[in-house]
């Protein structure tokens, strides 16, 4: 896979609004100082613990959770995507940056991608094979007394 350009990751860092993205969650803020203070929607929060930096456009978690970054660090977390989907939800508008009626969806609305399981599976069943094929060679250099081939 190509990689994606720095150019296009830092454009994305300053064009797309961390604080409009937690907005489009659910996340009410109040002003603090040069700061924004919500609650954060990854954890339980009965408490604001969700400050995002408006100049720097960073948001981090002061709770439960410590989640913190940039906006695709948020969209990493909040839709439970790679790096490269994170950025190509991005680039391609399909997040809803708007606040809906509606409440935050409890699951990402994004399948994930796949895992490495079925590589680890496989691996698994080449190297039981490699292990009886060693078995048996030591079975047959005893029976044979000579080298297994």
């Amino acid at each position: 896979m190509a990689r994606i350009p720095v150019e296009v990751v830092e454009r994305l860092k300053t064009e797309i609004s961390v604080q409009r993205l937690a907005e489009a969650r659910g996340v009410a803020f109040k002003k603090h100082g040069t700061d924004l203070i919500g609650r954060c929607p990854f954890h339980d929060d009965k408490t604001p613990s969700l400050v995002v930096t408006l100049t720097k456009n960073l948001g981090h978690c002061l709770g439960a959770c410590q989640i913190g970054g940039s906006v695709i660090d948020w969209v990493i977390k909040a839709e439970g995507v790679s790096f490269r989907h994170a950025v190509e939800l991005l680039v391609n508008d399909s997040l809803p940056l708007a606040a809906s009626s509606a409440p935050p969806p409890k699951h990402p609305t994004v399948k994930k991608l796949p895992t490495t399981l079925a590589r680890d599976v496989m691996d698994a069943k080449w190297m039981i094979q490699v292990i009886e094929y060693s078995i048996g060679c030591a079975q047959r250099r005893w029976y044979y007394g000579r080298r297994c081939p």
